[in-house]
């Protein structure tokens, strides 16, 4: 698609533009190397609040619990922060028709995989197989000495911080917190995947979270067509989306399962 032409439909349910959505999902089919970038939008609706906005965690909570150098000199206060926050919630919710809708698309071969901001496994949880997450998980836990890996299960939350049973190192949550790097595997896969797609659907981000906000450059550089489906606009918008949907990723999903028949 050109660049400097975009389609977009609106955020009132009642009055969705069918036509734009229509586009979309034909281009979803007819794609060779369709995926997906998702970030925290598209987990609200399963009752994860957003990170950024005017009702996001960051308005309640201080995100210093979230910096590598807090963490390091002050781990049992940041743990206690992270436990309430995710480990108490986190492991009771369930994902949503978005990403149950992912997930049936790419048994279908719509999506090859999903790229994603979150660390909520929800797209794991729905079905997805082919899972970048950029960010990490909050299921896996590593040790900060000897890099041993636990699964969450694994850990006494009652004790904080936790310690790895192999060295006696503090635990860390699997998630890459501010000033830590993104894993290089995910980070180098998620560039491959969005040069190699041919359309690429952003649900749910705003793409302010640098470096994970240039993959979506990397499959407009390469040629991608951008389908957008965020409830405001992006960083992407009016640079290089395509279509923009501005509806609830769920509902806009929801719609591309029946016109895919999934």
């Amino acid at each position: 698609m050109e660049d400097n032409v975009r389609i977009d439909t609106c955020l009132f349910p009642e009055y969705m533009d069918k036509s734009i959505i229509k586009k979309a999902s034909e281009l979803i089919r007819t794609s060779k190397y369709g995926v997906a970038f998702t970030g925290a939008g598209i987990s609200v609706d399963s009752g994860i609040p957003a990170f950024r906005g005017a009702d996001g965690l960051w308005t309640t909570v201080d995100p210093i619990y979230f910096e590598l150098e807090y963490f390091q000199k002050k781990p049992y206060q940041s743990w206690a922060k992270i436990k309430e926050i995710f480990y108490e919630k986190l492991v009771d919710i369930e994902p949503n028709v978005s990403h149950q809708m992912l997930a049936a698309m790419e048994k279908r071969g719509f999506v090859e995989s999903v790229i994603t901001q979150n660390i909520d496994h929800l797209h794991q949880k729905a079905g997805s197989r082919f899972v970048y997450e950029l960010h990490g998980t909050y299921k896996q836990i590593v040790c900060t000495e000897c890099s041993s890996e636990y699964d969450m299960s694994f850990v006494d939350f009652n004790f904080l911080p936790p310690t790895c049973y192999v060295c006696k190192g503090i635990l860390k949550p699997d998630i890459v917190f501010f000033n830590e790097s993104i894993p290089t595997f995910a980070l180098t896969r998620s560039k491959a995947e969005a040069e190699r797609s041919d359309v690429f659907v952003i649900i749910g981000t705003k793409g302010e979270v640098y470096p994970a906000n240039s993959i979506p450059l990397k499959a407009k550089e390469t040629g991608s067509t951008i389908i957008e489906i965020n409830t405001s606009e992006s960083h992407y918008t009016d640079t290089i989306t395509d279509i923009f949907i501005k509806e609830r990723a769920s509902d806009v999903m929801e719609e591309f399962g029946k016109l895919l028949y999934l």
